[in-house]
């Protein structure tokens, strides 16, 4: 049963059980309406109680039944009944409620909650509003604003802020449903609360102030639609009556429902889903890891290091430099402080993580790792070195691997005697922040090795994509695609602030040359001459971020790059000096710069990606469409209402990626080679869905 129901001395118990996350599907909707027939039929009951079995309240829809026809009872239906049910209902909160779990919570008369309890409406991440009424309920319970923001953002609150707000009316520490039977029976003998829905409008309600959170809103959305959508419904609390409010709702759900963009971010929600299961690993059982060593405690180094260390491994960090070995230290805690002052852990929480690292000045300290990462300079000569050490000091069994974001891992594991036990593990900066993490396959890896990698992604909270050996892997090796394009289009006329605004208007957060310079040019500066020996003689190649290296003009840290900075200000500013340098470079090659269309910057950038993710699909680097979508969605900013590159391709339709690319061929054949997968989907009436 999904729904099961107990009498207590007239206080009906009415319990969702609907593992794992006691989802509202069908059979929930029914039994918490027959609940509503026992309590109509029943005088003898005089208060009720909604409670979830497990970790969970309700997780909101069931996914089951995504894209498929609802049956009654609708939600919306079940919830304004359940409101207006003959005696008070209180909605015990243990756990989760989110989307329509937290809207059924909003129907109930009383809300009480344990401290691990978090609430929310996330519709907004799935391109989609929240659609049975919590637009309107949530805004005249706790205040229009908490409300705007809570909506508008799909972020969750803890118990103690839904306290704060108004969310829930007690905080239990004890057993939960012993404290809603108390409450219960209390409410039996007099309830005098009136149901949300008849508070006439928001306590807090400020016109001046909704007109300045739209700006906001509409600012941070970056073309999304659904945060502006959910904006419009919540407004409707304070401007509408109850049912005029709820009908708004109701037809603002069905119009993002059916945008391109709810498809998109539905796909990124599948797709993520789908990460779990890498091609290739089945059965593969994961090696036992405790001790994670790390090798290099720079930036990247000590991001691995907290990351580990918050998801409960315990970490020996090594650098050969005592100096930046002190610094990476400082640098862990300084993070788990900020965790602390922010209210993302206790106290307790932040020491325990911070003392399960140990800063090590020797390697052989790493004789007892289960798990190695180096994250030391991106050299060839020193990675060997450092791997033929590892080699000789870890134990046998113990998963050797490079975070390493170009060089090729098949080379580094021959300095080693294991080569099966050698792979690749590249995370992106912040790596304790950034949520993808790339698990590069060598030649030799074993598939318990690459398992293992996986299993420790999943426990850091990654987004693990198992990625074939090439050059840069899937996500560089398709980037250097869409930082090239960026290039030819300001030798061919565009400015570098142009292109970032059409990259920005597309959903980017930031355009190609504002990356560079918060990036530091030298980095790709460094990449560029690793491949001087090997680059084709037929390759068009920009020079003009060589000439702002040789200037000094690294980017944000040096106050220019392709943009200038003011003290204190990272603001990018247009420099009339960089457009000056440009000018005289395509003036050197002879190209004649012309007015360049922002469709032309739009498609340039992001044919080129999809021509080379084609590429890449049919290569066998990525074994599915889906990876290289979830590898720019969570490592390099695509906008997730987008769907990632390839579903992109999908979405306007392939013929038209590939008509593109044909026509920008004719000015350069290099560049521009129709992958032979584009082509074939062409012919055949095929999508890159297809290969999901």
């Amino acid at each position: 049963m999904t729904v099961t129901t107990e009498t207590k001395d007239g206080v009906l118990v009415v319990t969702i059980n609907n593992p794992p996350v006691n989802a509202l599907g069908g059979a929930v909707r029914s039994g918490i309406d027959a609940a509503l027939d026992m309590i109509d039929q029943d005088q003898s009951i005089n208060a009720a109680i909604l409670i979830g079995a497990g970790r969970f309240f309700s997780g909101g829809a069931d996914i089951k039944e995504f894209g498929k026809a609802m049956t009654e009872p609708f939600l919306p239906d079940l919830l304004s009944r359940l409101e207006g049910a003959r005696v008070p209902f209180i909605a015990a909160i243990g756990g989760a409620a989110l989307g329509g779990g937290l809207e059924t919570a909003l129907s109930c008369r009383y809300r009480i909650a344990t401290p691990a309890a978090s609430m929310g409406l996330p519709e907004v991440k799935l391109g989609l509003i929240p659609g049975a009424g919590g637009t309107q309920r949530l805004p005249r319970l706790v205040g229009v604003k908490p409300a705007a923001e809570m909506i508008t953002s799909g972020k969750p609150v803890n118990a103690e802020k839904a306290k704060a707000i108004g969310l829930v009316d007690a905080i239990v520490e004890g057993d939960l449903l012993e404290a809603a039977i108390a409450l219960a029976m209390q409410k039996a003998a007099g309830d005098d609360r009136q149901p949300v829905s008849a508070i006439e409008k928001p306590a807090d309600w400020d016109e001046a102030w909704l007109e300045s959170f739209e700006k906001t809103i509409r600012t941070r959305a970056r073309g999304q639609l659904s945060p502006v959508k959910a904006f419009e419904a919540v407004a409707g609390s304070g401007r509408l009556s109850f049912a005029d409010g709820v009908k708004r709702e109701r037809e603002i759900f069905l119009e993002c429902m059916a945008s391109d963009q709810r498809k998109g971010l539905i796909h990124s929600f599948f797709a993520e889903r789908a990460a779990r299961k890498n091609p290739g690993l089945e059965g593969a059982t994961p090696r036992d890891v405790k001790i994670i060593g790390v090798l290099g405690a720079g930036t990247m180094g000590s991001g691995i290091a907290i990351a580990c260390a918050a998801s409960g491994y315990h970490v020996k960090l090594f650098d050969v430099n005592e100096d930046a070995l002190a610094s990476g230290g400082a640098r862990i805690e300084k993070s788990f402080k900020r965790d602390v002052e922010k209210g993302r852990l206790s106290d307790d929480a932040a020491r325990a993580a911070t003392d399960r690292v140990v800063l090590i000045n020797s390697m052989d300290a790493l004789s007892d790792a289960d798990l190695v990462i180096e994250a030391v300079i991106e050299r060839m000569d020193i990675k060997k070195s450092v791997f033929a050490d590892l080699d000789r000091i870890t134990k046998p069994g113990a998963v050797l691997a490079s975070n390493t974001s170009y060089l090729d891992i098949d080379d580094i594991a021959s300095a080693t005697t294991r080569p099966e036990d050698v792979i690749g593990m590249h995370f992106f900066s912040p790596a304790n922040l950034m949520r993808l993490l790339e698990i590069v396959k060598t030649d030799k890896a074993s598939t318990d090795a690459l398992a293992t990698a996986a299993a420790v992604g999943a426990r850091l909270g990654k987004v693990s994509v198992l990625s074939g050996l090439c050059p840069g892997f899937i996500g560089n090796r398709i980037l250097k695609k869409y930082r090239q394009q960026a290039d030819y289009l300001a030798e061919d006329g565009a400015t570098p602030w142009d292109i970032d605004r059409v990259m920005r208007d597309f959903g980017f957060a930031m355009g190609p040359f504002q990356i560079s310079d918060l990036a530091g040019i030298d980095i790709a500066w460094h990449n560029r001459r690793r491949e001087d020996a090997t680059r084709d003689p037929k390759e068009r190649y920009p020079a003009i971020a060589d000439q702002l290296y040789d200037l000094g003009r690294l980017g944000q840290k040096t106050g220019a790059g392709w943009y200038l900075y003011k003290q204190g200000d990272r603001t990018a500013y247009p420099d009339p000096e960089v457009e000056k340098i440009i000018i005289a470079e395509s003036a050197r090659l002879g190209i004649a710069r012309r007015a360049v269309s922002d469709d032309e910057i739009r498609d340039r950038i992001l044919f080129s990606m999809i021509n080379e993710g084609a590429k890449v699909l049919e290569e066998g680097i990525a074994a599915r469409a889906l990876d290289i979508d979830l590898v720019f969605l969570h490592g390099y900013g695509f906008p997730a209402w987008r769907g990632g590159p390839m579903f992109y391709a999908d979405a306007i339709g392939v013929d038209k990626v590939l008509e593109g690319v044909r026509r920008f061929e004719k000015t350069d054949s290099f560049a521009w080679r129709p992958a032979d997968l584009l082509v074939k989907l062409v012919e055949e009436g095929g999508t890159f869905a297809d290969y999901n």
